[in-house]
């Protein structure tokens, strides 16, 4: 990856984290890293555990954020999350799997679009 888009990506990722955390959700992990995969940023609520997915990007030449997140994808995260799960301390929580877009227009606008239940453990 370009240094570039990984500066892309860190800065969509600060974006999301400060978007959830208005939301009223707490920042659990940022970059949450295992052997089987990589989860951009895990928080909860009252009731639920959030695993979260950042996408940015700078136009929608090659699609929408949202659609980099593949069934291939999904399937690493979801992997990721049940080792995150095994540690026990969140047993309570409802697992949820969330992908956080952000777009940046050539306007120097940001769209911020989150889609709750983006996918679940049958992809």
């Amino acid at each position: 990856m370009s240094k570039t888009r990984q500066a892309l990506g860190q800065w969509g990722e600060e974006r999301a984290a400060d978007y959830l955390h208005r939301q009223g959700l707490k920042i659990l992990a940022r970059n949450y890293r295992t052997p089987v995969g990589e989860i951009d940023i895990i928080a909860r609520s009252k009731t639920e555990l959030l695993f979260v997915e950042v996408k940015t990007r700078r136009g929608t030449g090659f699609g929408l954020p949202q659609e980099a997140v593949g069934l291939r994808k999904q399937q690493q995260i979801i992997r990721t999350a049940q080792w995150y799960l095994k540690q026990g301390k969140y047993a309570k929580l409802q697992p949820r799997f969330d992908v956080v877009a952000i777009l940046c227009q050539s306007d120097e606008r940001i769209t911020i679009q989150h889609l709750p239940n983006a996918f679940g453990l049958t992809g």
